[in-house]
């Protein structure tokens, strides 16, 4: 996960500013990213699979909460909104998959929309 945050970063601050360009500035730019949680997972690199062993091929839960440290301090004030929904997927069969806490990311999302659709009526009414 780590070894993919940079990119992650830098595709969001792309997105956030091609919003800007296209939308104009009084346009509400909303970013929503998924972090994984889990115990393990496997990963795919074209034809070769692994499983993620907490040493060399770190787990995702080794590697949540700096991943969320970075994009909440480099991406999150560039958006209006910005949501991370936490959860645990293995990608690995039967595929399980998993909120990190279902009570609050529902809490936490449906918040989100609010305060989205405050800042409209702030902006456009």
């Amino acid at each position: 996960m780590i070894k993919q945050i940079d990119r992650v970063m830098g595709d969001l601050k792309k997105q956030v500013s091609e919003f800007k360009k296209r939308g104009g500035t009084d346009c509400i730019c909303a970013g929503v990213v998924g972090i994984n949680q889990a115990a393990y997972t496997v990963g795919y690199e074209g034809d070769r699979a692994y499983k993620t062993d907490g040493k060399a091929n770190r787990h995702p839960i080794q590697e949540a909460a700096e991943a969320e440290r970075r994009l909440r301090a480099e991406v999150e004030p560039l958006y209006d909104e910005f949501v991370v929904l936490r959860y645990s997927a293995t990608n690995d069969e039967p595929f399980s998959f998993a909120w990190a806490n279902r009570e609050d990311t529902t809490r936490n999302y449906g918040a989100s929309l609010l305060r989205i659709c405050r800042e409209y009526d702030k902006r456009f009414r």
